[in-house]
């Protein structure tokens, strides 16, 4: 990737990081209808439920037992035992994630989301907490050893992640076929079955699930894409996001995000500020 295209992607990325910072709440409590009583909702119910498309390892994923795990869900278990109140896994369709969450039926998306402007003004974003780039995977015998050799091969593509969305923007999204599925789980066996000659897809999944789910995968040196991972709210729920924030920055201080980090990923990959 040339330079100049490198640094215009990075200054993307921090511009972006510095709309999450300043969205949603503006220092402000409350809401266009009164007082912000999000936190107080989750409290007084004793439940803070948790949107993910329960697909996405290792962030938040269904494991072979049937339950939902993963890095956001260890450290969202911890968050919600600091707050007092039960976790609640809810498995959602990550296209229509936003409706979701504006129609009440979940508290936050938190599930490896990549940050971008459009869900900057949809939702109130949590400060990011891991960085993450978009690159290409390919079969360990793939021919292709860069991101020009793909030209008119077919990429597999989450549908609806911001994956697709830089793919088509791309200068290679002109020359390839893509082909969008639910889920990268599903593009990855696309990729087994030769269906597809690549999946374009989250470095941090795509890490895992050569690391340790064996798969006979490469990833390409060049990829597309800066990205960071935030935690979704409710546009106008500032407590409840100020609240998970505060908690989430003790925990990096006291080592335990740290901790659940190492566990996942073989050391602390967060970015989560100590305040």
């Amino acid at each position: 990737m040339k330079k100049s295209i490198f640094k215009r992607m990075l200054t993307a990325v921090l511009a972006v990081g510095m709309l999450v910072c300043g969205a949603g709440c503006n220092g402000s409590s409350n809401t266009d209808s009164g007082a912000d009583n999000s936190l107080q909702k989750v409290k007084d119910s004793g439940k803070f439920v948790l949107g993910l498309d329960a697909t996405f390892k290792p962030m938040g994923y269904t494991n072979e037992n049937d339950e939902i795990v993963g890095f956001d869900i260890d450290v969202a278990e911890e968050v919600c035992k600091r707050m007092g109140v039960e976790l609640v896994k809810q498995p959602i369709n990550w296209e229509t994630k936003e409706d979701n969450l504006d129609g009440g039926r979940i508290d936050c998306i938190w599930n490896g989301m990549s940050v971008n402007p459009s869900r900057a003004e949809r939702m109130n974003l949590s400060e990011p907490y891991m960085n993450n780039k978009m690159v290409f995977v390919v079969p360990a015998d793939s021919e292709a050893q860069s991101m020009a050799d793909l030209a008119d091969k077919t990429i597999g593509v989450q549908n609806g992640s911001t994956a697709q969305t830089i793919l088509r923007d791309s200068s290679i999204g002109g020359t390839i076929k893509e082909t969008a599925l639910p889920t990268n789980i599903e593009a990855m066996q696309q990729m087994d079955l030769e269906l597809v000659d690549a999946v374009f897809m989250d470095v941090i999944v795509a890490d895992y699930e050569i690391t340790t789910g064996g798969k006979n995968y490469r990833v390409l040196p060049d990829g597309l894409s800066e990205e960071q991972y935030a935690i979704g709210f409710r546009k106008n729920d500032c407590a409840l996001r100020d609240e998970v924030q505060r908690i989430l920055g003790e925990m990096k201080a006291d080592g335990t995000l740290g901790k659940i980090s190492t566990t996942w990923f073989g050391s602390d990959i967060t970015t989560v500020p100590v305040k």
